[in-house]
C-alpha cells in the first residue's frame, strides 16, 4: 500500500501561486509515476500533470502548460506542483495519485493506483 497525504492548498488572488506538495509513505516503489488530478464542483476529476518516477519525464494538461510545473524529490519521496498565474477557473480540489511500478505515465483516473485525499485550491477574481 501506499498512502499519499496532500498540502499546501488554500485562497490565492488571480495572478498569484501557490506551491503543492503530496509526501508518499508505505510501500517503496522505484519506477512508476505520480500525477495531480483536479475536480471542480459539478465537474468530473481531470487530469492535470504527471512525472516518471525514474527518469522524470512530464506530461502536461494543455489548460496549465506553461503555468504549472510539476517535479519531485525521490530521497523526500515528495511530489510537488509549482502553480503560477493562476486562475479562478483553477479553483478546485487538488489530487495526487501514484502508480507504482507501472509502465509510462498515466493521463486517466483509472491509470491511477492510489490517491490523496485531496487540498482545496481557491482563486478569487
Amino acid at each position: 500500500q501506499v498512502q499519499l497525504v496532500e498540502s499546501g492548498g488554500g485562497l490565492v488572488q488571480a495572478g498569484g501561486s501557490l506551491r503543492l506538495s503530496c509526501a508518499a509513505s508505505g510501500r517503496t516503489f522505484s519506477s512508476g509515476a505520480m500525477g495531480w488530478f483536479r475536480q471542480a464542483p459539478g465537474k468530473e476529476r481531470e487530469f492535470v500533470a504527471a512525472i516518471s518516477w525514474n527518469d522524470g519525464s512530464l506530461k502536461y494538461a494543455d489548460s496549465v502548460k506553461g503555468r504549472f510545473t510539476i517535479s519531485r524529490d525521490k530521497v523526500k519521496r515528495t511530489v510537488y506542483v509549482q502553480m503560477d498565474s493562476l486562475k479562478p477557473e483553477d479553483t478546485a480540489v487538488y489530487y495526487c495519485a501514484a502508480r507504482p511500478e507501472r509502465y509510462g505515465l498515466g493521463y486517466s483516473k483509472s491509470d491511477y493506483n492510489y490517491w490523496g485525499q485531496g487540498t482545496q485550491v481557491t482563486v478569487s477574481s
